[in-house]
């Protein structure tokens, strides 16, 4: 496993999730194993339509990048917020494998997870507000994702509980000891922007995302 690979070098169309043959070859090297459940996660690359996806006996997969860089997007709010190679470091690491996760590919009476935490303000396409949600999904309790995953129980059904989806998809590190979530940006229960709020923010949430993805890698490559 090539932890430092960045697959947007892998990318015809720009977007790795889309049809970067080398992340989905990843994605079913790490994940083909058994689940919490019991049941074999066995998955296959498959083409559909101008993208790739992994097929199981659980439905279609796609990849997801976990964290969001901001940069160019917003309308340009963030330009200049952090120096070139700061910026640069940031978009590279959510790049690499430690950086992506997969999830359900079709949407089911309305939009998929990938969609749904990119278009939900309250979550901005972060992952570490993306994973309270399916704490709290595990837990019966309500967050601004819940009526999207509840589409989506019979996927999460596979892990038995939080701390098998998180063991599963080594995730490890945005999580602490008690099992609560390790935030990049303060944190108010979905109260206040997910996005960051200042340049010291800003900073904060590239050291903190840099950190993750580090860390990620680490475990994978020992897979």
């Amino acid at each position: 496993m090539d932890i430092n690979f960045d697959f947007r070098n892998d990318s015809k169309c720009g977007d790795p999730d889309t049809d970067s043959p080398k992340l989905y070859q990843a994605h079913k090297i790490l994940w083909s194993k058994m689940l919490p459940c019991g049941k074999a996660f066995d998955l296959e690359i498959v083409a559909n339509y101008g993208r790739l996806l992994l097929k199981s006996d659980f439905g279609n997969l796609s990849s997801d990048r976990m964290c969001p860089h901001f940069d160019g997007k917003y309308k340009g709010k963030f330009d200049g917020w952090l120096p070139d190679s700061e910026r640069e470091e940031l978009k590279y690491k959510v790049r690499t494998i430690g950086g992506h996760i997969i999830f359900p590919a079709h949407r089911r009476d309305g939009f998929t997870i990938n969609q749904a935490r990119g278009i939900q303000r309250l979550i901005g396409d972060r992952f570490d507000l993306t994973l309270e949600c399916i704490r709290r999904f595990y837990q019966e309790e309500q967050s601004p994702l819940y009526d999207t995953l509840i589409r989506y129980k019979d996927f999460f059904d596979l892990f038995i509980d939080f701390n098998g989806y998180t063991d599963f998809f080594m995730l490890q590190d945005f999580i602490d000891e008690k099992q609560q979530i390790n935030f990049s940006l303060p944190f108010d229960n979905f109260n206040r922007s997910a996005l960051p709020l200042t340049v010291e923010e800003y900073k904060q949430y590239k050291t903190c995302i840099v950190d993750l993805m580090n860390k990620r890698n680490k475990r994978l490559a020992v897979f």
